[in-house]
Parts: structure tokens; sequence; C-alpha cells
């Protein structure tokens, strides 16, 4: 009978501190030196040997949330990783095959709620090329002033949670804080300011109260000198900076086979950005850069987020300043729900609304067409297939969140490292529980 190890008696004998701090030293130059673990030593579930088994997470912070690793460790080295996604069970999709289109707008909001506005873009964009419309000039304007103020609110949460993760708390506090400059233009817009439910098939709820432009160049004057103080904080933070460099190195190559996109990607060298290589809404019209890094480590992924918030208040102020006037709905009722002061006053456009809104009735796509649309999401490509059956619910709704690859990875880069990396590598890698969902 194989001895409890609980119990008090052991099989092999216990190891001394020096045994230990020798294998710790091997462990960490084999780590820096790119060496896998397989090459280090052979993993076996329960060899007797020492190794331990430890749950890291789900628990705030460090994990951030509903997420979970388990390691194997030889001391503090991980030498084997795995991950599960979640306990949510939010069944998202088939929802989506449950409900008219317009209607699931609202759970778009769930999946990255750190950047609703952009999930609400990126899934009425779909159906809209579903549909083989367009939305007015100024609808398309307004929803790439929304999507990059969210996320600007995205990439600052993330960075401020990323310093908060490794000690740097002042730096998450500054985040939380200038992020409610976002959610203030958020609210003004549509009432709400986490889940925002802002777009429509065919438009957003209603066009931007008079005061937006007033808002939005306050939050432009406002938020660059906060880059500087974060810049300031964290690249004089010796501890930061040694926690980072060199930390979870994720190579061009990897990037590419895994599917990992967004801010993770392009700080490995994936010079890819459906924004400019597939442009929607416009993008093509504005001037902007890609900022790509090449390190590919937790530090290269702090760098990329910081570009990318300036070039996002690039797209902003241009966008303001050729915003157009007009309507901010398609002018189609069959498919676009109209305003509210029209279904209050006018009898046909209460019918449209009606018969958008009641189930058997809604917007109704050619039977059998189909449609993968992908827009840029703070996170990565997010992706929405729809197909059709020609009834007001899709036949089949599938998505692809950007956070489902990135986690995939997460356990190849931790492996080698120590516990205190994985810290470094997750909340460099921006995890959103809710884009895990299956």
């Amino acid at each position: 009978m194989t001895p409890n190890p609980n119990s008090g008696t052991r099989d092999t004998p216990v190891p001394t501190a020096e045994t230990l701090e020798k294998e710790l030293k091997k462990g960490w130059k084999s780590h820096k030196a790119g060496v896998r673990p397989s090459q280090v030593t052979e993993v076996a579930e329960d060899d007797g040997s020492g190794r331990l088994v430890m749950n890291f997470g789900p628990q705030h912070p460090a994990t951030h949330g509903t997420l979970r690793s388990i390691f194997t460790l030889e001391g503090e080295t991980i030498v084997k990783a795995d991950v599960e996604i979640g306990y949510l069970h939010t069944g998202f999709e088939k929802l989506g095959e449950n409900m008219t289109y317009q209607q699931w707008v609202t759970v778009s909001d769930r999946m990255n709620y750190l950047s609703a506005i952009n999930n609400n873009v990126g899934y009425s964009v779909a159906v809209e090329q579903l549909l083989g419309i367009e939305v007015p000039p100024r609808c398309a304007a307004l929803r790439v002033i929304m999507s990059e103020l969210s996320r600007i609110a995205d990439h600052i949460l993330c960075v401020g949670l990323q310093g908060m993760d490794l000690g740097a708390f002042s730096v998450m506090l500054w985040a939380f804080e200038k992020r409610e400059l976002v959610y203030d233009i958020i609210e003004a817009v549509c009432g709400a300011r986490l889940t925002t439910s802002w777009t429509r098939v065919g438009g957003i709820i209603r066009d931007v109260p008079e005061f937006f432009p007033d808002l939005v160049y306050s939050f432009l004057d406002e938020f660059p000198p906060l880059l500087d103080e974060i810049h300031l904080m964290l690249l004089n933070n010796r501890i930061f900076v040694d926690r980072v460099q060199q930390i979870g190195v994720l190579t061009k190559d990897q990037a590419r086979s895994w599917g990992i996109t967004g801010p993770i990607g392009r700080a490995s060298g994936l010079d890819v950005d459906v924004r400019r290589d597939q442009p929607y809404l416009g993008y093509d019209k504005y001037d902007f850069k890609v900022p790509v890094q090449t390190e590919g480590d937790s530090f290269a992924r702090y760098m990329q987020r910081m570009e990318e918030i300036e070039q996002s208040l690039e797209i902003i102020r241009q966008a303001m300043a050729t915003l157009p006037s007009g309507p901010v709905v398609h002018d189609d009722f069959k498919t676009s729900l109209p305003t509210k002061d029209a279904v209050h006053n006018d009898m046909e456009s209460l019918i449209h609304h009606f018969k958008l809104v009641m189930l058997g009735h809604g917007i109704q796509p050619t039977a059998g067409s189909s449609i993968y649309s992908a827009t840029e999401a703070p996170c990565g490509e997010l992706g929405f297939f729809i197909a059709s059956d020609g009834s007001d619910t899709a036949y089949r709704l599938r998505i692809r969140p950007p956070s489902l690859y990135n986690y995939g990875f997460f356990p190849r880069l931790v492996e080698g490292g120590m516990i205190s990396d994985a810290v470094a590598v997750l909340s460099s890698f921006h995890i959103i529980a809710g884009e895990l969902d299956r």
C-alpha cells in the first residue's frame, strides 16, 4: 500500500535546503535558456519525487476571477501546466439561435464586458453584412469613435491590473480613475456604463447628445498625461521591469500558428490588424499606424497596449473632426428599428417596430445565406459566423473570441518558469472569462 503523504511518513528523504536551492537554480537557468520542461525532466502524475500539484485560481487577484490553472511544481518551478476555461456556463451561442437578431445585441455585452461596445459593433456589422446593408456615414463614424474609446478603456485597465498584479498598486488606481472618463461618455450616449447594448442592426440606439463633442474633446485633453505618468511609474520601477522582461516570450511563428491576434500577436511581431487589413465602418479613411513590437515578452505586451492607446486617440481626433451630420439608422425599416420618436408618433413606424421585435416577425435573411465577419476588438480578432435558415433567428451562431485562443497558449508559456512568472504572463494576456464560455 502506498503510504498517505499526509500521514507523516515518507518513502523518500526530505530534501535539504541546499538541494532545493540547486534544483530551483537549475530550473531557472533552463527557463532563461529557453529549454522546454520536457528537456529538463519527465513529468509523472505521482512518482513519489516530491512534485506538488496545485490549483492556481480561480481567485482575485492574479487569476482574475473564474480562470483556473493546474500546475505541477518542482519547488517553485512549473514543470507542467494545464488550464480550464472557466465555469460561467452562459451559452451565448445557443442563446443566439433562440433570440431574434436584434434581441441578441444585449447578450453580446456579456462576452468582453470591459469593452462591450466593441462586441455590439462587431455583431451588428456581421448581421448587416449578412443582410447586405450599410449604415449611414454618421452612424459609422460614431461607431468608430465609441469603439476606440472602449478600446482605450479596455487597454488602460489591462495595464493598470498588470501593474497591480506585480506590486505597482498606484497604477491600478490611476487606470480606474481615468477609465471613468470614458464611462462618463458612454453613459451620456446610451445611459449605461458597463453593459451598453448600444448598437442596433442597421444603426445605433439614438444619436449622441449635443454636448457629446465637449465630452470627447475634454477627454482628449485630460487623458494623454496619464500615459506619461504610467510610463514614468512603471519604466522606472525596477521590480516591474525585471518581472516582465524576457518573461513569457511568445514568438511570431507561435502567434501565427495558434491564431493569436490583437495586441498579444502584434507584440510578437505579427503585423495584423483587421481595421487596416479588412476595413469596416470606413476605417480606411483614417490615418493611423499599427504598432508592432518584436520581443514578444510580457514587457512588449505592455508597450504594445500603451502605443495602441495613442493611435486610438488619434483615430478619435480625426473622426471627431470629420463627423458628418445626418441619420444614424439605415432607412429600410424592415431590417432597422425606427427611432423612438417615430414609433411614438407614426403608425407605420409603430408597425415596423412591433414586427421586428416580436418573435416570428423579425429580420429574416435569405435561407441558406451565411457570413463570417471579423472586427478588431481590444483583445484581438472578434469574429462571428452566422448561418440563416430564413427565420428571424440564426440557424447557427458561432463566435471567434480572442481570449479563447490566447488562453489556449498560456500553459506553454509558463512551463519552465516560476509561479511568479505565471502571474506576470497572465496579467499581460488580459484574459476575459466571458469570452471563454463554450
